[in-house]
């Protein structure tokens, strides 16, 4: 059986550094025998979460959102998934709002009965892979040390989704030019990860 693949592109903007990461690491995993989908959180429709907690109080691999939107079968998606890719720009410091919106709505992940102090996992053991990746004007090496939150958002929202992160990629100076292109470093990095996410 194909192993899957699926990516989430946490981007304003189509074709540009994080989309083209993600491309990357997806033909990696298709030239290495996978079936992959892409999807563009700006096309779909995602509420916000509203911290109701509804989805925390049952039992089970994920708990029942209160909206009626695109997240279910997103969710589904990955679950049906062996790996999975997270990008977005860094934007204020952090991943961007439809990056944010994705993350949050994750909760469903979360066992958190009223009566408990602190949410536990529903997915204590990972079961599929996760490369993650971001992008910034700065320096990666700067970056990574003085904006690391986008990386450990999408490091948390893997765990979430039970994935094993075993790829970080941090494109630096990525604001060079409006119709700036990932350079072939960047894409050679990208693709070797795709390969890690099948082999």
């Amino acid at each position: 059986m194909k192993k899957k693949v699926v990516g989430i592109v946490g981007s304003y903007r189509k074709g540009h550094i994080i989309d083209s990461a993600v491309s990357a690491v997806l033909k990696a995993a298709r030239d290495t025998g996978a079936e992959t989908t892409k999807i563009y959180l700006s096309d779909k429709n995602i509420e916000f979460c509203t911290n109701c907690r509804t989805c925390t109080q049952e039992h089970g691999p994920r708990g029942k959102c209160i909206h009626d939107d695109d997240m279910d079968a997103i969710l589904t998606e990955i679950e049906t998934a062996d790996g999975v890719v997270l990008g977005s720009p860094i934007n204020f410091s952090t991943v961007t709002a439809l990056m944010k919106r994705f993350t949050e709505r994750l909760v469903v992940y979360a066992y958190w009965p009223w009566s408990t102090p602190e949410p536990k996992f529903r997915l204590t053991e990972p079961v599929r892979k996760a490369v993650i990746i971001t992008s910034s004007a700065a320096p990666a090496f700067i970056g990574r040390i003085l904006m690391p939150n986008a990386l450990a958002v999408l490091k948390a929202a893997s765990k979430c989704v039970g994935a094993k992160v075993v790829r970080q990629l941090y494109v630096g100076l990525a604001a060079g030019d409006k119709d700036q292109n990932l350079s072939n470093r960047a894409f050679i990095k990208a693709y070797k990860a795709g390969k890690k996410l099948v082999l």
